[in-house]
């Protein structure tokens, strides 16, 4: 059977097993099945065995569980709240005023999360009851909400970057710090925004909060101090290379709690809650995984990488071309799948046209964790979507339109990085670890 034969009998076998239901994981897996035990000479159990054992004992990959269960800790706490109370003071001198709490309170979040649901659910606890009280406008309170959700994963500490840094072999201490300028950047193009819809709309701004002194702000602004403490130690010790990705996780789990017990909100209940969450969702993401890595191993069994990396190179795209091509794939698979799946189902056959073509593997982590922030506010399956869809009752199709704005910013932020790719590599290279 002929390449493409053999790509599209693999392609409908998953979507006919993703169809019927089963974890993706396990699709994964059953997709893999199929093309060793018909396309390869190796017995597909024991590939299986040794793939999926390798991929899952992986030192690299203990960061993730417990950067994970930091953000399960810190979702449970005061934090939103405290939050609020420390930033809108800053903000009201700001056109748009408080409607940046949204976009600065994710960022900050971000820096302690790693997960771009928690991080919506989270500000969203604080903000969109406030705003509607002051009377902001909805359609602008929920778009910006959502779009700055997504920096959860730019941010670092970052879950799909850890993903991504596993499966692409990429030093995920560098991915960190790739992610820290295109973050800030990003969240400067969503309050970038704001303002020019707050030029545009004047009367839809309500009027500011009483106008405090500098020392009322700073002294508002003190419950943010255990937050930034948090944010100082556990990415702080990456970027001086004091700690390794995952020893600074340790740091921020130990650091989660503190906060949490200064908080008072630590209990037996807050505890068991977020580890039986951590738990339920690294064990998804890890048996993703493994089913990813048995799938590439199963590819590369066949030959499909290097042939459609050399079909690709046939085709004489300029890497613009190449990158505009994948980020529509990209977003378009992201109308059916996750953004952990999309990357680790994917990298297997991408990244060696990605090394073929030219592009840094470092730079093209960044890239792929942009497009994906874009597949977080797509429907059907965009997951902040879905997550205010619960917090405020609102429909699907009218949080999806919302948000557009912010979608289109994504698009601008993608164009910038590859106009500019120093945005991305200049700090990692100041800061080898």
């Amino acid at each position: 059977m002929s390449d493409i034969g053999i790509s599209i009998l693999l392609v409908v076998s998953l979507f006919l097993i993703l169809g019927s239901g089963v974890w993706i994981g396990l699709a994964l897996s059953g997709v893999a099945w199929i093309g060793m035990s018909l396309f390869s000479a190796r017995p597909a159990g024991d590939a299986m065995v040794t793939t999926i054992w390798g991929s899952s004992s992986s030192w690299t990959l203990t960061a993730l569980p417990l950067f994970i269960w930091m953000g399960e800790i810190l979702f449970r706490t005061r934090i939103s709240q405290d939050m609020f109370r420390g930033l809108a003071p800053w903000m009201q001198a700001l056109p748009g005023r408080l409607l940046h709490t949204n976009v600065a309170g994710c960022t900050i979040f971000a820096a302690v999360s790693g997960s771009s649901a928690a991080t919506c659910a989270t500000i969203g606890k604080m903000t969109l009851p406030e705003l509607k009280k002051r009377g902001y406008p909805d359609d602008i309170v929920i778009g910006t909400l959502a779009g700055a959700g997504t920096l959860g994963l730019l941010i670092p500490p970052s879950i799909i970057m850890i993903v991504y840094g596993v499966t692409a072999e990429v030093s995920i201490s560098q991915l960190f710090i790739a992610g820290v300028i295109p973050g800030l950047m990003l969240a400067s193009l969503f309050s970038g925004y704001i303002i020019f819809w707050a030029l545009r709309n004047p009367t839809l701004v309500p009027p500011r909060d009483p106008v405090m002194s500098f020392a009322q702000k700073l002294k508002e602004s003190s419950s943010l101090i255990p937050v930034i403490l948090l944010i100082i130690a556990v990415l702080g010790s990456i970027y001086a290379g004091i700690a390794t990705a995952t020893e600074a996780a340790g740091v921020g789990v130990v650091g989660s709690f503190v906060l949490a017990a200064v908080q008072r909100s630590l209990n037996w209940q807050t505890f068991k809650d977020s580890l039986m969450g951590a738990t339920r969702l690294y064990c998804m993401i890890a048996l993703i995984l493994a089913g990813a890595s048995f799938l590439t191993l199963a590819m590369g069994y066949i030959g499909l990488p290097r042939h459609l990396a050399e079909w690709i190179s046939s085709l004489g795209l300029s890497q613009f071309q190449l990158l505009m091509a994948l980020m529509v794939f990209y977003i378009i698979l992201g109308c059916f799948l996750d953004g952990i799946s999309m990357v680790v189902l994917t990298m297997g056959v991408i990244l060696p046209t990605i090394v073929k073509a030219g592009i840094d593997p470092l730079w093209f982590g960044i890239f792929i964790v942009v497009v994906v922030e874009m597949a977080q506010i797509t429907p059907p399956v965009g997951f902040n979507l879905f997550v205010l869809q619960g917090m405020t009752g609102r429909q699907l199709p009218y949080i999806a339109k919302v948000t557009l704005p912010m979608f289109f910013m994504m698009v601008v932020a993608v164009i910038l990085l590859y106009v500019f790719p120093g945005l991305i590599t200049w700090l990692p290279q100041q800061m080898k670890l």
